[in-house]
């Protein structure tokens, strides 16, 4: 990644100037929201001591240490007249640290080293570039300035350390304790007032309580009385100021306690070095001090130019603070880190150099153990760590396209931070720490959490911006609809914007941004689908707005995971399909079930209300099946305004349900209106006739019971219900043909509706063929039905009085079929004039077959109330013709052929009625012998009743013989079946 922004630099620094570079970085600094004040990580000191007393403090250590290591003042020197070969090196090496672009080639090789770019000569104190020119300024004045260290305070340290090193015969800084020696050689006559001088005592009293009693770097013992002692000493001079006299008694007895106690080791040896200023957290407050010198007092975002000689004289305090590289390195990451952010965020500079810096840290962090160093660094590191975090978590808030470059550097920021962590605590706990990525959980993180922020975010401003609109009767859209537009422009956005940065961490960056998109707007449309409670528009556009949406995401998913090990599945397997097109499809199906149910309760309701009167309308049918058709119509049309685009695959749900509602009502329509059987009197016993002179007399006496068997064989089996006469018959059979015709037009309607929806199939016209195909069969069947139910009510129980109970009853002659011709007629007319056009022929024919059913069944199963002769024979065949020419009724009725087929039967029977007694026992017993085989060679078995009547038939014969009055015949039938006279 360094070597990669290192190519990037040099190729911005040939392209551009330096202003246009410092213009750039200010253009891309992270939004100042509000500047934040970090709180410090190295601890507070226990007892209260002003920045301003640290600062002095500092100064004073520096301006020893610098004595200490030489007699000469530091003269400055421009960085012109510089020798190239100075020994002095910055703190980084240039090869680790991440460079930002820069204009020219630094100056400092500190700045270098850390990324920083060189600005030029910086002024000090106001001055200007000709009178810096003039006057010769010591790295020691500039340093004097940026503390802010007033120049009567410089004369007086710099007095007392000259009087300090008479008095200690060249002692080095790191063998003396300082406040001690400024006490003893400052009196108040150096101060321009007492108040002073005793404010500047009780600050150097404070120093060696805090440096000596309070963070000491070796523990106190608790058995030594020194710590007491010295406290007591404190808090008098405290309150009275000490007098601090070379041979004051009380100024000897604190020298001899200081020094009793800083002069102390770990082993117990003696050393050189005393410990005063060298405990955590007081050095590295002291140290914070100098460090921040290295900032320009006129740019407190600008490291000064003179950055590497200002470090070098700083590093001289290292002995009398117990610092180090590492502890160096660690502090001036901070200082850097803080600056960047008390400042406002505006100096990305100061972030990158921090950066840089983190990373020799993170070197540093591998091989320094010491715990002192390891709490300063997790504490460093938490506070950094939890800036960055504050940002990443939520980037989306904080960065944009012109400062992409900035987040990269926040990102590196925070990986680092926590990586040093996570091996500074294994190092801690002596752990074995599993092999994770560190940096590629937390981008993970990173990306997770701030695009369920940025998701969150967009939601409230849809819902928002939708409660203005509908205040306004704006955008119409759904909620959801909006939202899923939105997602997916984020979604596009982070692909193009971020992902691109953070892929250097994460390589499927992208892949998890979508996949966290597509669970927040997943999570929502679940709640949203489990509300639905029936299918409407807005919803079907939530739902085709859901499944553009998915495959943005999945195809930015897939495109991003190409090159990765797994090919994406871990990132797919993140996104469980919305199945928005199942919804759809579980949602039209509950729509369809309940428009089905819908249609059932109306279907129910009209046929309760329904008297089947074919008056109500000039079509003559039922006004309930309009109102279903007319239902049934409306559910198709609705179906196919459905905004979906499965018409094709959904459609047979909603016309089997159709179906089924339709064949419901056609079951109901038929229901209760009787069959041919129904009609049809039950045949009464075989009897014998005797002589033709005893008909009449039987007759009379049989009359009156064969009238009542009649109609006591109709008990039951009709209903009274004014709904089910021959006109409300009719106008049922009419209804189920009104059905049948209209099932074909919403056959071909529903076909005009699937070619022209969005449903493109082939074969609609043969898938469509099987449409409706229950109800078209159940038509068919029910029109049957009501046609022979019709044409059997009226032969068989409208007009029994004339057939039944009329027709041949006595003698042949005087009962003949004429009554009946005349009723049936009437009948006819009335069907002619009610049943449909198209089902007419088919009505008349049954009603024809009925009568023919009718006349055989008086001919054959009449009962003992008649008898017939040969010479009945023409009256009855004269009859039969009468009946034939009012169903052709001079070639206006039906066709000759129709008659023909169907009164063959009749036509083969009628011959029996001529043939001679004995021909018929014979032609009986020979017919029943081929029926019988051998069984009927002893006696003749009684033929049972098939109701297939043909002259073949032993049973037809047999009839014929028990009807016939004639003596042989009666002869026959009692003796071989001992038949009764009567019943």
């Amino acid at each position: 990644m360094s070597g990669r922004l290192r190519d990037r630099s040099s190729s911005q620094a040939k392209r551009h100037s330096h202003h246009q570079t410092t213009t750039t970085v200010a253009a891309v600094a992270m939004p100042n929201f509000l500047t934040e004040t970090l709180p410090c990580p190295f601890g507070e000191l226990a007892t209260n001591l002003s920045d301003s007393a640290l600062r002095e403090t500092a100064y004073e250590i520096l301006v020893g240490a610098c004595r200490s290591t030489g007699g000469k003042p530091l003269t400055y020197i421009s960085q012109s007249e510089r020798n190239s070969e100075r020994t002095a090196t910055p703190t980084l090496t240039s090869t680790a640290s991440l460079q930002r672009s820069l204009t020219s080639t630094a100056a400092s090789k500190v700045k270098k080293a850390l990324g920083l770019r060189s600005s030029g000569r910086k002024k000090v104190s106001g001055e200007s570039d000709s009178e810096r020119v003039k006057k010769a300024v010591t790295i020691g004045e500039m340093l004097r300035v940026q503390m802010g260290i007033s120049e009567q305070t410089d004369s007086r340290v710099r007095r007392a350390l000259l009087r300090v090193a008479a008095a200690q015969l060249g002692r080095r800084i790191e063998s003396i304790v300082l406040p001690l020696e400024m006490l003893q050689q400052l009196k108040p006559s150096d101060f321009p007032n007492q108040g002073e001088y005793e404010a500047w005592q009780r600050r150097n009293l404070k120093l060696l309580e805090i440096g000596l009693l309070l963070h000491p770097l070796l523990p106190l013992d608790k058995t030594d009385t020194a710590p007491q002692r010295l406290r007591q000493i404190i808090r008098g001079a405290l309150e009275k100021p000490l007098e601090t006299g070379k041979n004051n008694e009380s100024m000897q007895a604190l020298r001899s306690i200081v020094l009793s106690l800083a002069c102390r080791t770990f082993d117990g040896s003696a050393s050189e070095t005393i410990h005063w200023a060298d405990g955590f957290p007081l050095n590295l407050r002291i140290y914070q001090m100098l460090l921040e010198a290295c900032f320009d007092v006129n740019d407190e975002t600008s490291v000064i130019e003179e950055v590497d000689e200002v470090l070098e004289l700083i590093k001289k305090t290292w002995v009398v603070l117990g610092m180090n590289q590492m502890l160096h390195n660690l502090c001036f990451l901070w200082i850097l880190f803080n600056r960047y952010v008390a400042t406002g965020e505006v100096e990305g500079d100061l972030l990158f150099a921090a950066n840089n810096l983190l990373m020799e840290v993170e070197k540093d962090s591998k091989s320094m153990k010491d715990p002192n160093y390891s709490k300063i660094l997790s504490s460093t590191l938490s506070a950094i760590l939890g800036w960055a975090e504050k940002r990443l978590l939520a980037y989306h808030n904080y960065f944009h396209s012109d400062n992409t470059e900035l987040l990269e550097c926040v990102v590196s920021v925070g990986v680092l931070s926590a990586k040093i962590m996570v091996e500074d605590i294994s190092h801690e706990y002596r752990k074995k720490r599993k092999e994770i990525d560190v940096a590629h959980e937390r981008v993970d993180m990173y990306i997770r959490s701030s695009l369920r922020t940025a998701f969150f975010q967009i939601m409230e401003k849809v819902k928002s911006s939708k409660r203005s609109s509908n205040k306004n009767q704006q955008n119409q859209l759904p909620f959801l609809s909006i939202l899923a537009q939105d997602v997916s422009t984020l979604a596009f956005s982070e692909k193009a914007i971020f992902s691109p940065i953070l892929k250097r961490w994460h390589p499927l960056s992208a892949g998890v941004a979508v996949a966290t998109l597509h669970s927040c707007y997943g999570n929502e449309l679940k709640q949203f689908v489990s509300s639905i409670g029936e299918l409407t528009p807005d919803i079907l556009q939530v739902l085709r707005a859901a499944e553009k949406l998915e495959k943005d995401l999945v195809q930015i998913a897939v495109e991003n995971s190409v090159d990765s090990e797994d090919g994406g599945k871990s990132i797919i397997r993140e996104m469980p399909p919305y199945e928005a097109e199942s919804v759809v499809s579980n949602l039209v199906k509950s729509w369809i079930k309940t428009r089905i149910d819908r249609l059932k309760e109306w279907v129910d309701r009209n046929l309760q209300q329904e008297v089947w009167d074919p008056q109500a309308n000039k079509e003559r049918f039922a006004p309930s099946s309009v109102e279903v058709l007319r239902i049934v119509d409306e559910a198709l049309e609705a179906f196919f305004l459905l905004p979906i685009s499965i018409h094709a695959a959904l459609l047979p749900d909603l016309t089997n349900g159709i179906d089924r509602c339709l064949q419901h009502y056609i079951s109901k329509a038929k229901s209760d209106c009787g069959t041919r059987s129904t009609f049809v009197p039950s045949m009464p016993a075989l009897t014998r006739c005797s002589s033709r002179s005893k008909v009449s007399g039987v007759f009379k006496k049989k009359e009156k019971f064969q009238k009542a068997q009649s109609r006591k064989s109709q008990v039951g089996t009709t209903n009274g219900n004014g709904s089910f006469g021959i006109p409300q018959l009719c106008c049922r059979i009419n209804t189920l043909q009104h059905i049948r015709t209209e099932l074909d037009v919403l056959a071909k309607r529903t076909i005009v509706h699937l070619r022209s929806s969005e449903s493109h199939v082939n074969n609609i016209a043969n898938g469509m063929g099987k449409a409706f195909e229950l109800s078209a069969a159940s038509c068919l069947e029910g029109i049957q039905q009501l046609c022979e139910a019709t044409a059997y009510k009226v032969i068989f129980h409208d007009l029994s009085h004339v057939l039944w109970d009329g027709l041949y009853v006595g003698e042949v002659s005087s009962s003949r079929i004429e009554p009946f011709l005349q009723e049936l007629e009437h009948y006819l007319e009335v069907l002619s004039l009610t049943v449909h056009d198209r089902v007419r022929t088919r009505v008349i024919t049954e009603v024809m077959k009925a009568a023919f059913d009718g006349f055989l069944l008086v001919l054959l199963a009449g009962g003992p109330a008649r008898a017939f002769t040969l010479q009945d024979y023409e009256t009855i065949a004269e009859d039969f013709k009468f009946l034939t020419d009012l169903f052709w009724s001079n070639g206006d009725g039906l066709p000759v052929d129709l008659i023909e087929k169907f009164s063959t039967t009749v036509k083969a029977i009628l011959p029996l009625f001529h043939t001679e007694t004995d021909s018929l026992i014979e032609e009986f017993k020979y017919m029943t012998a081929e029926s019988y085989g051998s069984s009927a060679k002893s006696k003749l078995p009684l033929p049972p009743t098939s109701g297939q009547w043909s002259p073949t038939e032993p049973n037809t014969l047999l009839r014929v013989l028990c009807y016939r009055s004639d003596e042989t015949a009666a002869k026959f039938l009692k003796k071989t079946y001992n038949l009764p006279k009567k019943l």
